[in-house]
């Protein structure tokens, strides 16, 4: 009995001298941290999205405090405001940041595309790639299964009842989470003034894609002839937008009068 409570007491005396050890150690090592990582870490909108190039908001806080060659406006959702904020607790310079806005380039819809096969599987379009690159008959279109919506942190993504991703630009902030996410590459981010937008991904000669969808670019060229100011150019059979050039020049939007198939389109 006697030797079984002296077990006891010594057991408790090294643990206790242990945990001794590792108080002090724990403080001897410490790293302190910069408070000021913390306050810009709660400025940003925790999106989580990644669009500022690190692993997450807290990366960034840290980068942006102790980098001094780390930019204050990298964070595309916050926008100005909060690059303006971040600049001024850094001491650092705000860049200007373009507001742009998530577009999904695909218009084949239920009844206006066709399918190749009926799909089974998992209900996610990364799985649904690697079986014969989807279930469309147009390889480069919107599958539909929603894993740009799943993508998305803030919510500015749903399914529409037409099969294809609907973007709510009253929240949408450009981050690119949904661009990101997408196996296909449908989605793109336009600048939030640009005037038209091209409702297709396809690569396909025209022949081949009249045959795959009704609504898809042909690449006739007729939108970039009828372009006053060369914003558009046919490149791998598809209409590609120079925003740049057509915000800055243009307000006509004389290329969507000719477009047969009503690929392209103004950006409402």
């Amino acid at each position: 009995m006697e030797s079984s409570i002296m077990i006891l007491v010594i057991l408790a005396l090294v643990g206790l001298g242990f945990g001794f050890i590792l108080a002090v150690a724990s403080k001897k090592l410490a790293v302190k941290t910069n408070p000021l990582i913390h306050i810009v870490e709660e400025i940003l909108p925790k999106g989580q999205c990644g669009a500022c190039g690190y692993a997450g908001c807290a990366a960034y806080a840290e980068a942006v405090v102790l980098n001094p060659e780390v930019s204050p406006s990298l964070c595309v959702p916050g926008k100005e405001p909060v690059a303006k904020s971040v600049a001024e607790l850094t001491g650092k310079e705000p860049a200007k940041i373009e507001p742009r806005i998530a577009h999904v380039r695909c218009a084949g819809e239920k009844g206006k595309a066709t399918l190749s096969f009926i799909y089974t599987g998992m209900q996610e379009c990364t799985a649904a790639n690697l079986v014969k690159g989807g279930p469309k008959g147009c390889k480069y279109g919107c599958m539909g299964f929603g894993t740009c919506v799943k993508a998305c942190p803030f919510g500015a993504l749903s399914i529409g009842e037409n099969g294809l991703p609907v973007v709510n630009s009253k929240i949408c902030t450009g981050c690119g989470a949904c661009e990101t996410a997408c196996p296909k590459h449908v989605i793109q981010m336009l600048p939030l003034d640009a005037h038209i937008k091209v409702n297709c991904n396809s690569k396909d000669k025209g022949a081949v894609v009249r045959k795959l969808c009704t609504t898809a670019c042909i690449g006739c060229g007729l939108c970039a002839k009828n372009c006053s100011y060369g914003a558009i150019t046919i490149e791998g059979n598809l209409a590609i937008v120079d925003n740049k050039i057509c915000e800055e020049k243009c307000s006509e939007s004389t290329c969507l009068a000719k477009c047969p198939t009503g690929a392209i389109e103004a950006r409402s």
